[in-house]
């Protein structure tokens, strides 16, 4: 199945049915596949719950905001130009940015159409060939939109979606050497193992989104704490804390750890668990027995380290046969213990006090990801300072975010063992594309 994707997305862009086809062309055709996203949002978060259990009420990185996505790079595909140099007045030198040709692009199971698009939407904009491998957790989303392209009217063989799991299909993507580029999201074992196979194969560009293990930062200067503590709860319910940049670690400032702990305990115990189909649930089911089992392990491993959750820490809602977890906080979790250095993927949060800024900053850096960070604070060069210090990408929050601040253009590149490479954004479209210079000589 692999070879027959691979030589379908090799034909198309060879052919240059799409990597030639006009700008305005891809445009019409990418804003199509849009629209009929955007007219079966429900109808896709509906699959994504049913195959893995995040909840039909969760608005972030659903199936509405995936339309947005794509209607962004259908926008931006001819808004990446090349460079013209001063040369000598013998000679013209340009670069061009040309499309890297067939791209795999392989997805997670925890935003599978979000996920999807993040991928499919840059690497088509960019003019090139796409095989879609999706998890073997939650690949009905990414079928569906393979036949909504067809319907918007993107030639055959430009995009293809190859379910199945990851080490036959996502190796044998890894291993092609008719694949010019893979585009991965997951573990950073299998980040790793990407890179391996590209070594293996034909050097192929190789651009990864790995684990991480965000720190929430949380000073006694005068920020809202009822505000901070409502998001760094809500960040640990939102889709049952399976996200990669889910602030699992909260670092707070020793003299505000009671009141801040008594107030996330507040909002967790708001929580509604029940069946992801269910309208009013907010925090649904693990997506698997496996992941279930994995975050269960931490939760013992750390009971077993001496570490008491003073919230959660077990199953729930057996008799419904859901793999559902409580939200768990642990307290005066040392920086160094285990569930508070390696990547759960569940609703688990580490508390760690600190007494001043030096050492938060040595905290929060002391992990081998570097995804994102978010500090609350009121004081401005505090905010500053950290933005500085902080390894990652990080969000200053004097109050809890508000709106869409940058919206789609944002990009991001993680540091250390959270991947390679830039993603969202115009920059993010330019991972999908090489640059090739034309020297002109003339008399």
């Amino acid at each position: 199945d692999v070879n027959r994707a691979v030589g379908a997305a090799r034909r198309a862009f060879d052919a240059g049915v799409w990597s030639e086809a006009a700008p305005s062309f891809r445009k019409r055709a990418l804003h199509r596949l849009a629209d009929l996203m955007a007219a079966e949002a429900e109808a896709l978060d509906a699959l994504d719950a049913g195959e893995m259990g995040k909840p039909v009420s969760e608005r972030f990185c659903n199936a509405a905001a995936a339309a947005g996505l794509m209607r962004f790079y259908a926008e931006a595909l001819d808004k990446v130009p090349g460079d013209a140099f001063a040369s000598d007045r013998h000679s013209v030198v340009v670069q061009r940015r040309v499309p890297r040709g067939v791209v795999g692009a392989i997805v997670p199971w925890n935003f599978p159409t979000f996920n999807a698009v993040l991928k499919i939407g840059p690497a088509l904009a960019a003019g090139n060939t796409v095989v879609l491998k999706p998890s073997e957790l939650s690949s009905r989303s990414a079928v569906r939109l393979a036949q909504l392209a067809m319907h918007a009217g993107i030639p055959e063989g430009v995009l293809n979606v190859v379910p199945g799991l990851g080490e036959r299909v996502g190796r044998a993507l890894g291993l092609h050497d008719a694949v010019d580029m893979v585009t991965f999201t997951g573990s950073t074992e299998v980040g790793k193992r990407m890179l391996h196979y590209a070594a293996q194969s034909n050097m192929k560009v190789v651009m990864t989104e790995c684990g991480g293990k965000s720190p929430q930062i949380l000073f006694d200067d005068g920020v809202d704490l009822q505000a901070a503590s409502d998001a760094v709860a809500r960040s640990l319910l939102t889709n049952q804390g399976q996200v990669c940049s889910v602030g699992s670690r909260l670092l707070v400032q020793q003299s505000i750890e009671p009141l801040v702990l008594e107030r996330i305990s507040a909002a967790l115990s708001r929580a509604v668990m029940g069946h992801a189909l269910d309208p009013t649930t907010t925090f649904g089911p693990l997506a698997s027995a496996a992941q279930c089992a994995r975050v269960m392990q931490y939760i013992e491993s750390a009971k077993a380290e001496g570490l008491q959750p003073v919230v959660g820490g077990g199953r729930t809602l057996l008799d419904t046969g859901g793999y559902f977890v409580e939200p768990t906080v642990f307290r005066d979790v040392p920086p160094s213990a285990r569930i508070a250095q390696e990547e759960i993927f569940g609703p688990v949060l580490s508390v760690i006090p600190f007494e001043d800024e030096a050492e938060a900053v040595r905290i929060a850096n002391g992990t081998m990801y570097g995804l994102v960070a978010y500090v609350w604070t009121a004081d401005l060069s505090r905010g500053m300072r950290m933005a500085k210090a902080i390894r990652s990408s990080v969000l200053i929050n004097a109050a809890p975010p508000a709106g869409e601040g940058a919206g789609h253009v944002l990009s991001s590149e993680p540091v250390g063992q959270s991947g390679i490479g830039t993603e969202g954004g115009l920059a993010g479209l330019e991972s999908y594309l090489r640059r090739q210079f034309v020297w002109i000589n003339h008399a």
